[in-house]
């Protein structure tokens, strides 16, 4: 399997269990540190690219599965489509995920920890990922034309409790507030985040409701 955009390994790693070799690509080098040291600590091997997806080498080789979560409205369509073409092996697929907090009011804490991480990211980069929201919503339209489309839609539903600490750390996760896009400023918004959240805390703990999707995309 190969998760493009990776990050810091959330999805590459949710896989681990389940293929035989992983390869991950992520063009900030802050993004393949946590996701190396997220690797380590589950013992999972995970052989990581620093890079643009599109600028793959030709003889990486062909994949079963290619995954995409939070990154495909920041790649170039045109090269995408081409790279999924080289990529994807005869009878792969491709799986774009999305995972994301209820939005219904079941996490009354949700807006106003967007509206802090909207402050501190900076505005060219909070709107494109709001482009990748659309994106997701739009993929008939992403691969027409292509040799590819989407088949089906795969969609669950979990609550757990959630650390204030760790839901704070979970901005970092995102490509508008990640430690490249904040640069001096993670530490402080860090703090912002989690006095917004502590209102909503018990116990230094928050329930979440997270609804998760995955699109499969075949030739």
């Amino acid at each position: 399997m190969i998760d493009l955009g990776t990050g810091p390994g959330l999805l590459a790693l949710g896989f681990a269990g389940y293929v035989g070799r992983i390869v991950g690509v992520d063009p900030e080098p802050a993004m393949l540190e946590a996701a190396r040291r997220a690797a380590a600590s589950a013992g999972h091997a995970l052989t990581l690219i620093e890079g643009k997806a599109e600028t793959l080498a030709p003889d990486i080789g062909t994949f079963d599965v290619v995954t995409v979560g939070r990154a495909l409205h920041w790649m170039d369509r045109d090269l995408t489509i081409a790279l999924f073409d080289r990529l994807v092996a005869r009878d792969g697929a491709i799986v774009i995920c999305a995972s994301f907090s209820a939005t219904d009011g079941r996490n009354p804490w949700l807006d106003g920890y967007n509206e802090v991480r909207r402050r501190w990211s900076p505005t060219r980069l909070w709107e494109e990922a709001g482009k990748g929201t659309r994106t997701h919503r739009d993929l008939p339209a992403f691969f027409r034309g292509s040799s590819f489309q989407p088949t089906e839609l795969v969609t669950t539903e979990t609550s757990h409790l959630v650390s204030v600490q760790d839901l704070a750390q979970r901005t970092l996760t995102y490509s508008s507030s990640s430690p490249d896009a904040l640069g001096d400023s993670v530490e402080a918004m860090l703090r912002d985040v989690e006095a917004h959240l502590a209102s909503f805390s018990h116990d230094g703990v928050i329930a979440e409701t997270i609804v998760s999707t995955a699109q499969i995309v075949k030739r």
